[in-house]
């Protein structure tokens, strides 16, 4: 094949916009599959425009890449010298990912900007590293789209999954019928749709950054809108000849090979539906994929399946993307990113024929106008930046059956790993998304010691004996209790999706109380913000909020310094569940953090955790865990003076 010089690549990567950092901590991320730095001058010096001299630039299509395994579409090799810059690639996706990672090379400092001298030979471990946006639900703006889409590619996410109709409403323009986007026949956010223009605009928006829009039509279930305006099922022959009219309109407007067409949640009256519209959309040119578990195929009657369950299962011949575990919907900020970075996809160290990815979700079964507050409260940047990694690299210490879910003091390998991520993820926080809501702050070097739990028997608010001095046993009634050494700012006593991913206990059962404390030196007397919830609110549950006065349904209570620290006055005070009132300040992030007073030395923070039923009338999902972590007294940053220690100060040892 010959090698080609591409211009338009040369006029790209001059338009780039130059960052600071250092030559020995380069903020990649995704990490590469390999990296080389040489000793020697950087690449160049640039002043005042910041723009590579076109002649410094070459960038060659070759046949193959000789040291990538696999992913060939996607792999690059990046040589930096200091007179030149070369990048070679099997197919301009390949140029386009070793532009992204030769913006994150650039250093700037004052005037002065270089680029370490390097080799990078890379490559995707997974072909498919993408995110879901449910606009079914919740409209989002196509300019909201396109920012996540931009910034997100800059990391080599490239699908986006578009997930265009629910029952609430049907979002995608139709111009033969129209009144499929009355707002009458909208339940949430009626009116709002997305025109067939734009849906093209934004399929061209995506393949100039390399990325693939997957179009979900979701059939013949969360199709209430369709039932509502033409008064048929899909399932109908009425219905079927509706929506084969729609799939071509679909087909039409979409410039892009798959075509999603849900099949998830619904009971099939019809055994001639789902394999009729599969081969309806097939002999279009387009390819299907379907969730999993839904229809169930056998190799070659569907081109692809998406896990959505952790009942769904890969099969050989049928390429799969695992979504299980996924829904950034149900995250908190801080454990669940955790065990998202340490996972490993589908349990395999790469892709394979049959294992395609991943891609994570937001399901905005809870109505939230704000898409600011959308984006935060599932801390969608940090998340995304995770998976971004993960799905690229491949490997990760377990699945998410595994011990590393937690930052346990007992896996100091995968908590290095993840503390790497984190410095890197944290300066991109600072730099490529400042404008962007971006909620995470450091927690690595957060240690607690936990207690076993005590059984309560109901009693939620029984005291126990930690609460009258801190010990590393205690007896109580006749049994002796140990406590436990953990990192991080949010910990799972109890993950909200049980036994299916373990917390920090083993076998954690209802009705008891544990205890945390962390000891936190400040070298000064100083105000502090104190980010601190006892439930994250999952943004698919129509769950009341609590009671004022109270931290939740639980009795959770915490002291600094043996003072106790009171709740927040709650916006939301309705007594009925329903999706369709917002979240208010339910949330740790979207509330500002306590304003609370450190000593200078050593000050002593703890949490009362108790849990009763698992499932309660105002909490379907009951989250036993907290997050607690000092930061600056607006809450954007965490407070770096402090040294953290799960040992009481005042023994003969601590722990730093």
């Amino acid at each position: 094949m010959m090698k080609v010089i591409f211009l338009l690549y040369l006029i790209f990567c001059i338009s780039f916009p130059i960052h600071g950092n250092t030559h020995t901590s380069v903020p990649l991320l995704p990490r590469p599959q390999k990296i080389e730095y040489h000793k020697g001058k950087y690449f160049f010096h640039l002043k005042d425009s910041g723009k590579i001299p076109s002649d410094k630039l070459s960038t060659q299509l070759t046949d193959t890449l000789s040291e990538v395994p696999l992913n060939q579409h996607e792999a690059y090799k990046l040589e930096v010298t200091p007179e030149h810059i070369y990048i070679k690639a099997v197919t301009p996706t390949g140029i386009y990912r070793a532009m992204q990672t030769l913006r994150q090379l650039m250093i700037h400092q004052q005037k002065t900007t270089s680029i370490p001298c390097c080799t990078i030979t890379d490559w995707p471990a997974f072909r498919i590293r993408g995110f879901m946006q449910d606009v079914g639900r919740t409209y989002i703006t196509l300019e909201e789209l396109k920012k996540e889409i931009d910034l997100l590619s800059q990391f080599k996410i490239n699908v986006f999954h578009w997930h265009l109709t629910e029952n609430q409403a049907w979002r995608l323009e139709s111009k033969i019928y129209p009144e499929l986007n009355a707002p009458e026949n909208m339940t949430r956010m009626p009116g709002k749709f997305y025109t067939l223009q734009e849906a093209k605009e934004l399929v061209d928006f995506c393949k100039k950054r390399h990325v693939m829009l997957i179009p979900e039509i979701d059939m013949p279930g969360h199709s209430e809108a369709f039932n509502r305006t033409f008064q048929t099922d899909m399932q109908s022959e009425e219905g079927m000849t509706i929506l084969k009219k729609l799939i071509d309109e679909v087909c039409a407007t979409f410039d892009v090979p798959y075509i999603h067409i849900g099949t998830d949640e619904v009971k099939f009256t019809n055994p001639e539906f789902v394999p009729e519209m599969v081969k309806y959309i097939r002999d279009k040119g387009k390819k299907v994929i379907s969730w999993n578990p839904g229809w169930n195929y056998q190799p070659g009657e569907i081109d692809m399946t998406q896990l959505w369950s952790y009942r769904g299962k890969a099969q050989q011949g049928i390429p799969a993307i695992d979504c299980r575990f996924h829904y950034l919907n149900h995250f908190d900020t801080y454990a669940d990113l955790v065990a998202l970075y340490n996972s490993r996809i589908y349990n395999c160290d790469q892709g394979s024929k049959d294992i395609a990815g991943s891609i994570l979700a937001i399901w905005n079964d809870r109505y939230i106008s704000d898409e600011k507050q959308i984006i935060a409260e599932n801390n969608f940047y940090a998340n995304m930046l995770a998976l971004a990694e993960r799905a690229w690299l491949g490997g990760g210490s377990c699945y998410f059956d595994g011990p590393q879910t937690l930052l346990r003091t007992e896996t100091p390998d995968s908590n290095q790993d993840f503390a790497d991520f984190e410095r890197r993820m944290l300066w991109h926080k600072h730099h490529t998304f400042q404008k962007e809501p971006f909620p995470y702050v450091r927690q690595s070097n957060i240690k607690w010691r936990i207690t076993d739990a005590f059984p309560n028997q109901g009693d939620l608010t029984k005291s126990f004996p930690p609460e009258q001095s801190e010990a590393e046993y205690y007896k109580y009634e006749g049994k002796t209790y140990q406590s436990y050494t953990v990192n991080g700012a949010g910990i799972y006593l109890r993950h909200v999706w049980g036994s299916l991913v373990p917390g920090f206990y083993k076998n954690p059962q209802e009705n008891h109380t544990a205890y945390a404390t962390t000891w936190v030196y400040s070298p000064k007397e100083q105000t502090a913000g104190l980010i601190l919830e006892f439930q994250n609110y999952s943004r698919s549950e129509s769950d009341l909020p609590p009671q004022q006065g109270k931290w939740d349904y639980k009795e959770s209570r915490a002291w600094l310094n043996e003072s106790e620290l009171l709740p927040p006055v709650w916006k939301n005070t309705h007594k009925e569940r329903s999706n369709e009132i917002s979240l208010a300040n339910e949330n740790c992030v979207s509330r500002p953090p306590l304003q609370v007073s450190l000593h200078k030395g050593w000050n002593k923070l703890m949490l009362k955790l108790p849990v009763g039923k698992f499932q309660t009338p105002q909490i379907r999902l009951v989250k036993w865990m907290f997050t607690a972590v000092f930061v600056t007294p607006d809450g954007s940053e965490a407070l770096d003076n402090l040294i953290y220690s799960s040992n009481n100060p005042h023994s003969q040892t601590v722990d730093l």
